[in-house]
């Protein structure tokens, strides 16, 4: 998601460069997905025979996806010829339904984002949209793609051949003050809502905000007990660590953090502490661990920082010379190259959760179409990528039965008991708090 991050630079997921840097890498970016498919295709035919009975076995469940903003950005909505081929578009996509099945995909949680400037009657219409966008994808590839609503229903999917699809709600925000609107999109097919995004909202706390609630407030507990009335799983991939904390005092259900890193191996406000990973344990929650460069790597993180700073230095030098400002940039960047990482990288993170949580507190939540091609780690920048990480991981003596767990065994087992809470409550009445709406904004 191309969605601006307050500090070092002025995305959700994560945060992208400049306009200027991602024309600058798109064919770098290109080649690099051409790379991705020979290096999975390198793996020996033990461990890709290993990996792919994994994965008959268990789907492979991916957090966040954002198909559904990239296609809305770049292509007006439309889902047309998605089949295969999509990183040969003037824009390049991340996903389609052959890199689908080549990574060994099973299940996805397909994000319907708005940005968090958008809030009131206009943020429920535009995810709507969003949520008609991911719907209408499933229905234009029905060989590939199937609506998923609980549980059983991906296990089903998946045996069938198809990627079980579900929903997910980047943002609190989205809701527009009104737990009718989150009963709806529930209905709609959400299966987990993000409590803020990148800013405050009106009732929690964002990871890249200043503190104004510090943590939930009284009627962002509501919205965690009403979203475990429902079923639907509460998501802190964006929140602040006192909105996890919060959150994880109230909610009846486990958590997840669709698409987070650990905070110990990189500094990142939008990382998990390892104070919350302790707590995991007794929630049952899931760190779906992402790939975002920014996120898994410290010294990228800088590195963009400084990038950062350079293009506000030269904008303030060369004020009304683009094609100046361009070229010093390019040769800034040929002077200053962005740090390399590889799919080590991403299993450092899964295995520095692991170490502080268990093997039973770990997933997957790629950021792809979120993130830019050059801010994956190599290969890993395409739905195609899975299975080189489950081979790193494999190189590094993981059990089958552990690799199971992190493809998506723990996060049908949190699903299952989000379905648990929310049958235990079943006699509830709906919660009728709501908050003064706010006037409408427009989103272009």
């Amino acid at each position: 998601m191309r969605k601006p991050l307050p500090i070092a630079r002025p995305h959700c997921c994560s945060y992208t460069f400049a306009m200027t840097m991602r024309h600058f890498l798109l064919l770098a970016g290109a080649l690099a997905m051409i790379s991705a498919s020979a290096n999975a295709r390198s793996i020996d035919p033990k461990t890709q025979a290993r990996i792919d009975r994994i994965f008959k076995a268990t789907p492979l469940i991916d957090g966040h996806n954002d198909i559904a903003e990239a296609v809305r950005e770049n292509y007006g909505m439309s889902v047309a010829g998605l089949a295969s081929g999509a990183d040969k578009r003037e824009h390049p996509l991340m996903t389609d339904m052959a890199r689908l099945h080549e990574g060994r995909v099973g299940g996805q949680f397909w994000s319907v984002y708005i940005p968090s400037s958008l809030t009131g009657d206009a943020a429920i219409r535009a995810t709507i949209e969003e949520i008609d966008t991911v719907k209408r994808l499933v229905k234009a590839y029905p060989g590939d793609l199937e609506l998923a609503r609980t549980a059983d229903d991906v296990v089903r999917i998946h045996k069938g051949g198809r990627v079980a699809s579900l929903i997910g709600v980047e943002g609190g925000h989205q809701i527009g003050g009104s737990l009718a609107a989150l009963r709806q999109y529930y209905d709609l097919g959400a299966r987990y809502m993000t409590l803020s995004h990148f800013k405050n909202n009106e009732f929690a706390d964002s990871a890249t905000d200043d503190p104004k609630w510090h943590g939930l407030n009284d009627f962002g507990r509501v919205v965690v007990h009403e979203m475990n009335r429902l079923g639907m799983l509460v998501d802190l991939a964006h929140v602040s660590p006192e909105t996890m904390s919060d959150a994880l005092d109230v909610s009846k259900a486990p958590v997840i953090f669709s698409h987070s890193d650990a905070r110990a191996l990189s500094d990142h406000p939008r990382n998990v502490p390892d104070d919350i990973l302790r707590r995991l344990p007794a929630n049952g929650g899931v760190v779906m661990v992402n790939f975002y460069l920014g996120h898994l790597s410290e010294p990228y993180r800088l590195w963009s920082g400084e990038h950062s700073a350079e293009d506000a230095r030269l904008a303030s030098l060369y004020v009304g010379q683009p094609d100046v400002r361009k070229a010093k940039l390019d040769e800034w960047e040929k002077a200053h190259p962005a740090p390399a990482a590889g799919v080590g990288l991403i299993a450092d993170h899964i295995e520095h959760v692991v170490k502080i949580a268990g093997h039973d507190h770990v997933g997957l939540g790629g950021d792809l179409d979120g993130i830019g091609y050059d801010e994956a780690p190599a290969g890993m920048n395409s739905v195609s990528g899975y299975p080189l990480l489950f081979a790193e991981l494999i190189r590094r003596g993981w059990s089958d039965q552990d690799l199971a767990k992190l493809a998506g065994g723990n996060v049908l087992r949190v699903m299952r008991q989000a379905e648990a809470v929310a049958a235990a409550m079943n006699n509830e009445p709906p919660a009728m708090d709501s908050l003064k709406p706010k006037s409408d904004n427009v989103w272009q």
